[in-house]
Formats: structure tokens, sequence, C-alpha cells
């Protein structure tokens, strides 16, 4: 086991998505989540999280063997009915021991949550938060109709029609904190932080269902600061998309350029409390500036 997260740490992680739907909104017909006012595609940070928790549940073993876990998680136990535990059934399978759900689940270690038990529940803060992610350019919905396989019902001709609503191309920013003092109270490792690091990247490459498939990540950036309690904060606000005419014809990263102008300053005016810069880039995207040399690559 790891040391115990001692220093602050920020996040700016950045994906796309192509002709798919990167976080619907079930009170609207599962459209895209969209802020009216600006145009801007919306995804919630639960979705973001929900990445994270399915990556390391089916692609690094966090599924209840060897002492590792994830609390949050659809877990049926009437198949033929389709029941799904609540809360305080998944507490049970850990005998409503907080202490050991903690030790095991590193989604709780990471994001926290309330963990209800028979007479109380126990409220964690998560070292690990985040911001609700923006695109960095105005995007539109397109409403797609196809014709299904099968009829609409037996001894029927007519088949089956399915309607869903996509985006043709959107540029995602998310913003996270890595908060050292929360990480005291749920026992945040670096081992924890570097498996975070790990399922935003590779979590979001594989998320292949259907309507989820054609999201990549493009850049994620992990600055971790030397003060306790420091960090610069807006990363999400400090970089921008140039180099394109109309945002709603914006199809592929190869359509514009990404200006960390701003963010390489504020690291700059920040640099007497600034630890150390990690990051991972994709190939594909194009940067207005070269990554600095002083800054690391991840190691995975």
């Amino acid at each position: 086991m790891s040391d115990i997260i001692s220093k602050r740490s920020e996040l700016l992680f950045c994906y796309d998505v192509t002709d798919a739907n990167p976080n619907g909104d079930p009170l609207d017909n599962n459209r895209p989540r969209i802020d009216e006012e600006t145009g801007i595609n919306i995804v919630t940070d639960v979705r973001l999280k929900r990445t994270v928790r399915d990556y390391l549940h089916d692609y690094k073993d966090y599924n209840g063997k060897d002492s590792k876990d994830i609390f949050v998680r659809e877990i049926v136990y009437d198949e033929e009915k389709g029941f799904v535990q609540d809360g305080k059934m998944r507490a049970k399978d850990f005998q409503e021991n907080a202490k050991n759900i903690v030790e095991k689940c590193i989604d709780i270690r990471l994001f926290g949550g309330v963990i209800p038990m028979n007479k109380d529940s126990i409220t964690y803060t998560g070292p690990v938060q985040f911001k609700i992610g923006r695109s960095l350019h105005q995007v539109e919905i397109k409403h797609i109709k196809g014709t299904g396989a099968f009829a609409s019902k037996e001894g029927s001709k007519q088949k089956t029609f399915r309607e869903e609503y996509i985006l043709p191309y959107s540029f995602i920013v998310f913003h996270g904190i890595v908060n050292e003092t929360a990480a005291g109270t749920t026992k945040l490792t670096e081992d924890d932080v570097d498996e975070l690091i790990e399922a935003l990247w590779d979590g979001t490459k594989n998320l292949i269902s259907r309507s989820k498939f054609g999201q990549m990540p493009r850049l994620l950036i992990k600055v971790t600061y030397k003060n306790k309690g420091f960090f610069i904060g807006d990363l999400d606000k400090k970089i921008k998309m140039t180099g394109f005419e109309n945002p709603l014809k914006v199809r592929s990263e190869n359509d514009f350029i990404i200006d960390i102008s701003e963010l390489l300053n504020s690291f700059d005016t920040n640099k007497n409390e600034i630890n150390g810069v990690e990051y991972k880039i994709d190939d594909n995207l194009r940067l207005e500036q070269q990554i600095p040399d002083g800054w690391k690559k991840f190691l995975q």
C-alpha cells in the first residue's frame, strides 16, 4: 500500500465525442444535456465518475475479490424479477462496517459517499471532486430515426422504430481537485490516484456501448502543489479552442487547435507553489503551444 495523499493536486481532463450521446438527460427524452443560453454541451460529474467506476470494475478487478471492490454499482439480487440492491442492502454486503467499506472500495476512497446503515448513515466527503464538464464550443443535437429488426408485435408486418439524439461532435473539458485534507479521512493513497488517472483515460476509450461509442481521451494534466491548501483553480477556463470558423461545423480534432497559453502563464506565475506537472496527450490533438520540457508524461 502506498502513502496517503499529502499534497493537493488539480486535474484537467479533455475528451471528445463523435456521433454519440455523452450524457443523456432522462427528464428530456435522453437528449444530450445542453446549456440553452450558450449552446454548450454539459456532462455531469456523475457520468464521469461512472466511467471511472465501470473501468475499475471491468478491467482492474475491483469486483469484490481480493479485498478490492466498487461500492456504488448495480447489483441484481433477484434475476427473475430484476430487483436491484439499494444502498442499505449494499452496506449489508460489508456487514454494515464503514471501516471495511472504505478499506475495500476505491470509489468511496476517491469520491466519498453516503453509506446507509440500519440505524444511521455515515457520510464521507470525497477527496476527488469534479466540476460539471463543458464543451469548449457550441454544439448541435441531431435527431436520428431508424427501423428495428423485429416486428412491432406478433403477427404484424410493421417493424419497430428507433429514435435517438446524438452530437456530431463535442470537445469536453473537466476540472477536478484532489483534496489532501479529505484524503486523510478516506485514506486515499497515491496508488488510488494512479488508478483514477488510468481509469479516466482508458475508461473513456472503453465506453463502447452503442450509445457511448465514439469517445476518445485527448489531454490529461495533473498539477501537484507544494503547500497544503494551495491551488490555482479554474484550469478548465484557461484553455481555448481556436482555428475554426463555425463551431457547429467542427467534426473532429483536425478542425481546431487548442490554445493553452493562459494555462502555461498561470503555471509560470505560480511556479514556486508547484511541485510538478504530469500529462498525457493524444497524438492527434493539436496544441498551439508546446508542452514544457519540465512536464513529465504519465507512466502508463
